[in-house]
């Protein structure tokens, strides 16, 4: 269901979750003006379409103990779409691995990795990923601090832009 198919109200409802997932149904609705049950009707809608891809908890890494957060460039040496396909499938069994995005360029692959300490890190990267089949080449960029973390996308973007669409 592409954006320009979905109402402002739809809109607003993702918004709404993507800033709190938590809200009752009730609070939405009255956020987003309609009564509770064709809200509820309208979330419903929204998850079967896969917009709404699940609900999640924003946890403090740190307060758990994982102090070091590092990206991985990853180069690998083929790159048939059965490689990649095999690669991806290798860091979804990773643990460390918390994102994995294929790139257009120089590198194949970017890894967001998370680890208590730089010991486990670096166990993880030269007895796992540079070991892993394929692998050509990885690069390591260990972050000191992060400005900023916002998931999902910018709806006040999404509606300047619909706004302009005649």
């Amino acid at each position: 269901m592409p954006a320009a198919k979905l109402d402002p109200i739809d809109r607003q409802i993702l918004s709404e979750l993507q800033a709190d997932g938590r809200m009752t149904n009730v609070e939405l609705a009255r956020r987003v003006g309609i009564s509770a049950p064709p809200c509820l009707r309208r979330v419903r809608a929204l998850e079967e379409a896969g917009l709404i891809q699940g609900y999640h908890a924003d946890v403090d890494a740190r307060a758990l103990g994982f102090e070091v957060q590092v990206f991985a460039m990853v180069s690998l040496a083929r790159q048939a779409e059965t490689d990649l396909s095999a690669f991806e499938a290798r860091c979804r069994d990773w643990p460390l691995v918390r994102e994995c995005h294929m790139l257009n360029g120089e590198i194949d692959f970017i890894l967001k990795c998370v680890a208590p300490d730089l010991s486990t890190f670096q166990s993880f990267l030269t007895g796992e990923l540079t070991a892993a089949d394929n692998v050509a080449s990885v690069k390591t960029s260990l972050v000191i601090r992060g400005a900023k973390d916002v998931p999902g996308v910018p709806f006040d973007v999404l509606e300047e832009r619909l706004a302009r669409v005649p």
